[in-house]
C-alpha cells in the first residue's frame, strides 16, 4: 500500500515539477488566440548571446491539439506558409528562421507539407551592431488546419538578455531543434533536373554516396508551380524522382529556373540548390522495394550471430542438454525435442521485440542510440561475466545449481514442464549477441533506428527470426539430434569443451572490465577463473587426469603451431597495433583533406568482436599495414568502448548505429567513402588509392 501511495504521489507531482522547472524561462509565455484555443505558441530565449556567431539563440514553439496541423515554408497543394513580421523589433538586424524537416499529409486528394502535434523552429536573432539591448517584437501569422483551416495572429515580444545563464534543458531543446533542420548538402548532389513541359513533369536525379534506402524529397515551391508527392526509382546510389507539377499557368516554363531541394533518407537531411533544364522524359522505371532487401539483411545478420564465439556455446549447450536428457532415446517422441527448441527460439524473438520496444521508447525520448551500447556499461558487463562464469564452472563440475524443492516442484507441475528456462536460454543468447555488428547486421539496425515504428519492429523481427533459424530448423528436423551418438563418457568431454568456450567468453568479458577494475584485480580474477577448472580436473581425475589434460592441450598447441608455420606466408604481419592513431575529429578531417592528405577513420571498441577481427585480419597485415604508414595518411580512431557523445553523433551523422565503422577521405574522396563492415584487403587498398 505504501508503494502504491508513493507511486501515486510521484505521478501527481511530476507535472508540477516540470511546470516549476519551466517557470524561469526567458520567454513570452504560451499564447492562444481566444477564437482558436487548440493552438499555442511562444518564443523563448534558448541561451546567452553567442558573440562568436553574433546571434541570440531562440525557439519559436508551436503546440497543436488533436489532429490540427500547421505548414512548412512550402505548404503544398493547400494552405499557406506561416509568416513572421519582425520589422517593429528594437535593435535587430536580421532573423534567421530555420525550418525542421516536415511531413507529408493527404486529405481528400490534396497533398500538404507541414507539422502535426508540435514543432520547434530555431531562430537566430542578430542584433544591430553596437546595440546595448535588443527586443524581438514580431507578429506571427500561423495557419492551422484539420478539415477546416484557421489563420491566427500572435503578437510576440521578447526582451533579449545577453547575460542569460545557460540552462542545460533549454540548450538541449535548442540543439535538438537545430538537429532536425536540414544541413547544406555534403553527401547528396544533383545529377540532372529535367522539365518536361508537354507532360507537366519534373524529374530530379540525385546521387547519394551512402546509397538510398527510404528517401523523401521536398522542393520549395516556385511562384506558379506546386510539386505533387513524388514517385521514386532507386538504383544503388542514384535516385530518380518524378513530380507532377500543378499550375494555373498553362504556359508554365521552368527551364533555367533554380529550385531548393531537401533530401531526407535514413538519418540524412540535406539541402541543395540546382537549376532546371528543359527536356523530354522517358517512362519511369519501377524501383524494387528497398525494405525487402533490408529485411533480408536483417535475417542474414541474425543468422550469422549464431556463429559468433560468444553465442555458439549457448547453442551447443542446448544440444548437449537434449542429448544428455535422452529426450529422443528415452521417449522417441519428436515433440520432446521440439518443445525446448521452440521455446528457446521464442526467447530469442521475445528479446528482439523487447529491444525494438526499448529502441522506440528511447527514440521518442530523443536519446542517442547505438547497437551494443549496453556493453559500454560496467554493471551490465559484470552481470554477464557472473552468468557466463557460473555456467562455465558448473560445466567443469565445481558445483551444481539446484532450485529450492518447492520452486522445483512448482516449475515441474506447470504447463510446458518448466519451459520458462528454455525461453531464458534464448534471451541469454541474444544478450551475448548484441556487441556483434556482423555482416548485414549493421545495415539493418541503422535503417531500423532511423525508420518508422512499423519498419523498426519489422526489422528487429527479421533479426530475431534469423538468429532463431538454427533452433527452428532443429525443431522441424529433430532426427538430426537422433543421429548424435548415445550418451556416454564422451559427453563429459563435450561438457568440458563447452565449459572452455564459456570460460573464454568470461575472460573476454573480464578484459572489458579492466578499465574499471584495474589491471591487478583483472589479472587476479583471470587467474582464479583458470585455476578453478584445473583444480576441478585434479579433484575429479587426480594427477593422472591433469597430466592427460595438459598433454592434450600441448598436443593441440603443437598441431596448431605446425599449421601456423605451414601457412605463415598468408598471415605473418605485425600483431601489435603501433600505428600512429589520433583522436577522431570531424572538423580536422576537412582541414587534412584540404592540405592534400588522406584520412583513414576507424570507429571501434574493445567489446566489438568484429572490430578485433578487422584489425587482426586486415589493418595489421601487409599491404594495408604499410599503406597506413604512408606520409600522406592521417589515422583517426574513435574509441567507443565507453560512452562518448561525440562518437555517437559522428556515427549518426554517417547513418550508422553500430560498429565497426571505417571511412577513407582524401582529395579524391572529399566527402569520404564508408567501407563494408567486414574489411577486406582489396577494398581498403582500393579506397586508399581512390582517395589520392
Amino acid at each position: 500500500m505504501i508503494r502504491i501511495f508513493t507511486l501515486f504521489m510521484v505521478l501527481l507531482c511530476a507535472p508540477l515539477a516540470l511546470f516549476a522547472a519551466g517557470s524561469d524561462v526567458q520567454g513570452t509565455g504560451w499564447q492562444q488566440a481566444p477564437e482558436h484555443p487548440p493552438v499555442q505558441v511562444r518564443v523563448i530565449q534558448a541561451g546567452p548571446y553567442d558573440a562568436a556567431n553574433n546571434y541570440y539563440p531562440a525557439l519559436l514553439q508551436v503546440r497543436l491539439s488533436d489532429d490540427w496541423k500547421t505548414y512548412w515554408r512550402s505548404p503544398g497543394e493547400g494552405g499557406i506558409a506561416p509568416r513572421l513580421n519582425w520589422e517593429s523589433s528594437d535593435n535587430l538586424q536580421s532573423v534567421n528562421w530555420q525550418w525542421p524537416v516536415p511531413e507529408r499529409f493527404s486529405l481528400l486528394g490534396v497533398e500538404t507539407q507541414g507539422y502535426k502535434h508540435e514543432v520547434d523552429f530555431p531562430l537566430q536573432l542578430t542584433p544591430t551592431t553596437g546595440a546595448q539591448s535588443s527586443t524581438f517584437n514580431a507578429k506571427l501569422t500561423l495557419p492551422s488546419c484539420t478539415t477546416i483551416c484557421v489563420l491566427s495572429d500572435y503578437q510576440l515580444q521578447l526582451p533579449l538578455d545577453p547575460n542569460l545563464a545557460m540552462d542545460e534543458q533549454l540548450n538541449h531543446d535548442y540543439q535538438q531543434a537545430v538537429a532536425r533542420v536540414p544541413r547544406a548538402a555534403s553527401l547528396v548532389s544533383s545529377q540532372s533536373l529535367i522539365w518536361d513541359a508537354a507532360n507537366k513533369q519534373l524529374e530530379i536525379n540525385l546521387h547519394n554516396e551512402r546509397g538510398w534506402l527510404q528517401p523523401a524529397i521536398y522542393i520549395d515551391e516556385l511562384d506558379e508551380a506546386i510539386f505533387s508527392q513524388p514517385k521514386f526509382s532507386i538504383n544503388d546510389e542514384l535516385l530518380q524522382v518524378r513530380f507532377i507539377v500543378n499550375s494555373w499557368d498553362d504556359e508554365l516554363n521552368l527551364d533555367q529556373q533554380a529550385v531548393v531541394i531537401t533530401a531526407i533518407d535514413d538519418g540524412l537531411a540535406e539541402e541543395l540548390t540546382a537549376s532546371i533544364r528543359a527536356g523530354n522524359l522517358a517512362p519511369m522505371s519501377e524501383a524494387m522495394p528497398s525494405l525487402a532487401w533490408v529485411l533480408l539483411y536483417a535475417v542474414l545478420g541474425g543468422l550469422i550471430l549464431n556463429i559468433m564465439p560468444c553465442v555458439l556455446p549457448v547453442l551447443g549447450l542446448k544440444l548437449n542438454s537434449l542429448v544428455l536428457g535422452q529426450r529422443i532415446q528415452a521417449s522417441g517422441l519428436p515433440s520432446s525435442v521440439r518443445a525446448p527448441l521452440l521455446w528457446s527460439a521464442f526467447g530469442i524473438m521475445l528479446s528482439f521485440w523487447l529491444l525494438a520496444a526499448f529502441m522506440l521508447v528511447l527514440t521518442w525520448s530523443g536519446a542517442q542510440l547505438g547497437w551494443g551500447i549496453q556493453f559500454q556499461q560496467p554493471a551490465f558487463i559484470g552481470f554477464m561475466l557472473l552468468i557466463t562464469a557460473l555456467f562455465s564452472l558448473n560445466l567443469f563440475g565445481l558445483f551444481e545449481l539446484r532450485l529450492p524443492t518447492a520452486l522445483n516442484t512448482w516449475l515441474a507441475t506447470r504447463p510446458g514442464n518448466g519451459n520458462g528456462g528454455h525461453v531464458l536460454q534464448g534471451m541469454f543468447a541474444t544478450l551475448l549477441a548484441t556487441p556483434c555488428s556482423a555482416p548485414f547486421l549493421g545495415t539493418a539496425v541503422a535503417v531500423a533506428l532511423a525508420s518508422s515504428p512499423v519498419v523498426l519492429i519489422a526489422i528487429f523481427t527479421g533479426l530475431g527470426l534469423g538468429m532463431a533459424l538454427p533452433w527452428l530448423l532443429l525443431a522441424l528436423f529433430p532426427g538430426v539430434i537422433r543421429a548424435l551418438p548415445k550418451p556416454g563418457m564422451w559427453m563429459e568431454k563435450v561438457k568440458w569443451l563447452f565449459g572452455l568456450m564459456l570460460l573464454a567468453t568470461s575472460l573476454w568479458l573480464l578484459s572489458l572490465l579492466s578499465y574499471t577494475l584495474g589491471s591487478g584485480i583483472t589479472w587476479a580474477l583471470a587467474a582464479l577463473l583458470i585455476v578453478l577448472p584445473i583444480w576441478s580436473l585434479i579433484r575429479q581425475y587426480g594427477a593422472r587426469g591433469l597430466m592427460f589434460g595438459l598433454a592434450g592441450l600441448l598436443l593441440l598447441g603443437a598441431v596448431g603451431g605446425i599449421g601456423a608455420l605451414a601457412t605463415q606466408s598468408h598471415w605473418v604481419s605485425p600483431i601489435e597495433d603501433n600505428l600512429n592513431w589520433q583522436p577522431l575529429d570531424a572538423d580536422r578531417i576537412v582541414t587534412e583533406v584540404a592540405a592534400g592528405k588522406r584520412v583513414f577513420v576507424d570507429v571501434t571498441a574493445d567489446w566489438c568482436i568484429t572490430c578485433q577481427a578487422n584489425k587482426v585480419g586486415v589493418t595489421l597485415r601487409d599491404p594495408v599495414y604499410s599503406a597506413l604508414q604512408a606520409d600522406d595518411v592521417v589515422l583517426m580512431r574513435g574509441d567507443w568502448t565507453r560512452p562518448d557523445a561525440a562518437i555517437t553523433n559522428y556515427l549518426h551523422a554517417n547513418q550508422r548505429a553500430g560498429i565497426p565503422f571505417n571511412q577513407v577521405f582524401g582529395p579524391g574522396l572529399p566527402r569520404g567513402k564508408a567501407l563494408e563492415v567486414l574489411l577486406t584487403t582489396n577494398k581498403v587498398m582500393s579506397a586508399l588509392d581512390e582517395a589520392k
